[in-house]
């Protein structure tokens, strides 16, 4: 702990946010991939306080779990019916011990943009400057409906005046009308002395235009008892910038966005488009790894170094190893492995890990899929509840069948193995390491070391079949010319479309090569 560590930070979050019409407390949220309270909370702590208070009112229950979550240390105070953000910051200063002393930190829990450095900068300005108050301000070219910040000729804060109470002056024409021209505006975000900050509270009233105890309000007080008021004027506007509706909340979220990436960028990762690539605050990633246009990568999604992810990929909660692909495709609570491949149009529900230099290819869904290195799943398969040995291949086609309808069950298939295009394997199912299983198999039993399984009614061709059936069909036609050629009847010229027609008109005997897969 430094000289400067703050001795506490209190986040007031007790607000409604009615504007928001939403069933769900402002301060939670989401931008960047955490709530708004997440932000407030992870600037907070990295101002390294010894002490940490969340005031909450508004759907109580549902914030103070969320502080529980985020941060098991902090502390929770509620706010009473006496409103306004000097009572708020008075409960949170009655959940700390009685004999704090030091600075206190005071910061809304909707200012996302918000950092830990800045509220060091504000801590040490306070203290070497010997103030009794020190106010984050920043000028704004309209200042709209904000507290204005008022100096003396020596620049020190004589007042902060709400607007409503700003707009009463002007209407009366006196001392203070000027003040709403002011374009230096309050943040909300404040260091305290801590005694000073405790008997001035106590004093607070609520008459003013809007009946509540003001926090700004500490600052005459503090002015009369002859204690400086400092302001800490900061460039970046967006830091002190809040959420109070949702086109403000997706106003935040595209700049704190635009960060993040450039961020990123400069740290050595190649984003082909800015515009259209998102990336949460608590995503890591290697240098010389390439963002493709239209990726997403959300919550804390891991990515290595020299992977390629995208594009028009989404990944949630994810890990991708170093010199992997990641294709046109979505995961979840995935792990690929180092030099692997996905996609593209693959589905990583959760659980699944594909191993180092393993494949999951075109139109492929995993869940619960541990794949081993090497091991291909390479298109149109469903791999569930699975275990798949290094080298395997998994053909074209193949369910794992992992579901009776009551409960799942797990199936195997060991090292270098091989699984026929366009099998089922009705698990539970062991495939033992080296073992085959034929194309078209149904497989409901094990398949030991070097067997093959083949699991398929026999192949049983009916003559005539399409004669009686299919009389006067196309297809009829086609099979009646198709054997007259076969018996050697030259009257019968071969279809032009025939795909064993040789160029020069006759007929090629030797049909076309399947494609492997």
């Amino acid at each position: 702990m430094t000289s400067h560590d703050p001795a506490a930070v209190i986040v007031l979050a007790a607000g409604e946010g009615t504007r928001m019409k939403s069933a769900t407390p402002k301060v939670l949220h989401r931008i960047g991939g955490r709530t708004l309270l997440g932000h407030a909370l992870h600037a907070a702590r990295q101002a390294a306080p010894r002490h940490l208070a969340v005031v909450v009112r508004h759907e109580r229950d549902r914030v103070a779990a969320h502080v529980e979550e985020l941060d098991a240390d902090a502390l929770v105070a509620d706010q009473d019916e006496v409103k306004g953000t000097g009572r708020a910051c008075e409960c949170g200063l009655e959940a700390l011990p009685e004999d704090l002393e030091g600075t206190v930190l005071v910061t809304m829990g909707d200012v996302p943009l918000l950092t830990g450095s800045t509220l060091r900068e504000l801590t040490e300005r306070h203290e070497r400057s010997g103030a009794a108050v020190t106010v984050i301000t920043a000028e704004l070219p309209d200042a709209r409906s904000y507290g204005r910040v008022v100096r003396d000729d020596a620049g020190d804060v004589v007042a902060i005046m709400e607007f409503k109470d700003a707009l009463a002056h002007r209407e009366a024409g006196d001392e203070w009308s000027h003040v709403v021209d002011v374009r230096e505006i309050n943040s909300g975000i404040y260091a305290f002395d801590a005694a000073l900050l405790r008997s001035a509270l106590a004093r607070v009233g609520t008459d003013n235009a809007q009946g509540e105890k003001y926090l700004t309000d500490v600052v005459a007080i503090a002015r009369d008892e002859g204690r400086r008021v400092s302001a800490h004027l900061v460039e970046d506007l967006w830091q002190t910038e809040g959420v109070n509706d949702r086109v403000q909340l997706a106003h935040l979220g595209r700049e704190l966005n635009r960060r993040t990436v450039e961020h990123w960028m400069r740290e050595g990762v190649t984003v082909v488009d800015p515009a259209t690539t998102w990336i949460d605050a608590d995503v890591t990633i290697g240098r010389d790894t390439v963002l493709r246009p239209g990726v997403q990568l959300l919550g804390a999604t891991t990515v290595g170094s020299e992977a390629v992810v995208g594009p028009d990929t989404t990944l949630t909660d994810t890990v991708v190893g170093d010199r992997a692909s990641v294709v046109r495709t979505q995961a979840e609570l995935a792990v690929v492995g180092e030099g692997a491949s996905v996609g593209p149009f693959s589905y990583l529900r959760p659980g699944t890990e594909l191993g180092a230099d393993g494949k999951i290819g075109g139109f492929v869904e995993t869940k619960n899929a541990r794949i081993g290195a090497g091991a291909k799943v390479p298109h149109l398969t469903y791999c569930g509840d699975a275990t798949i040995g290094e080298g395997a291949n998994i053909g074209a086609g193949t369910i794992f069948a992992n579901y009776d309808g009551v409960a799942k069950h797990r199936t195997t298939v060991g090292r270098h193995s091989f699984v026929g295009s366009d099998s089922v394997l009705i698990a539970p199912v062991d495939i033992a390491d080296g073992a085959y299983v034929a194309a078209g198999s149904a497989i409901e039993g094990r398949v030991g070391p070097g067997q093959i399984a083949v699991a398929r009614g026999r192949q049983r061709n009916v003559d005539g079949w399409v004669a009686r059936r299919r009389a006067g069909t196309a297809t009829a036609r086609a099979a009646e010319d198709a054997l007259a050629r076969e018996q050697g009847d030259g009257d019968v010229p071969p279809p032009e479309d025939s795909p064993h027609t040789r160029p020069d008109g006759t007929d090629d005997p030797t049909p076309p090569r399947r494609a492997e897969s």
